[in-house]
């Protein structure tokens, strides 16, 4: 059983999965969805669950640097209740502050160009955060 790894945006959702044995994270892919229509891109999360065999959900909680919840740590809230409402399965919010940065300047020194950063910036985000939750478990 694996673990996804989702990195919510208002209007996409970066998608990482987890190894069968839980130890590495690799990303599959960027879910287009338009939040505020309220097309959440559950068809494809659902597609996803089934061909990976998804026992869990570890959704990117982007508190602010006080560590305070804004609009966006909300919205990434009501996306956790909303998996674990339409799959019964645990959705576990994971501190992902500076995860984005952090892929981005990964991506950066990598010398990836600014328009295929854009293209793949959520789905490092969502391996980031994935295997932050990953790694906390076996320490």
């Amino acid at each position: 059983m694996r673990a996804m790894g989702l990195d919510v945006g208002s209007k996409t959702v970066g998608v990482a999965i987890s190894d069968a044995m839980g130890w590495t994270a690799q990303g599959i892919e960027t879910v287009q969805i338009d939040e505020e229509s309220g097309n959440l891109g559950m068809k494809r999360i659902k597609e996803l669950v089934k061909e990976y065999n998804v026992s869990s959900f570890v959704v990117g909680h982007p508190k602010n640097m006080n560590n305070s919840i804004g609009p966006r740590a909300e919205a990434s809230e009501r996306y956790a209740q909303l998996l674990e409402e339409k799959f019964n399965m645990p959705a576990i919010l994971w501190d992902e502050r500076m995860t984005t940065m952090a892929a981005e300047r990964m991506l950066i020194e990598a010398d990836v160009s600014r328009k295929k950063r854009k293209t793949v910036i959520d789905k490092m985000a969502a391996v980031m955060i994935l295997q932050g939750y990953l790694d906390s478990k076996t320490t």
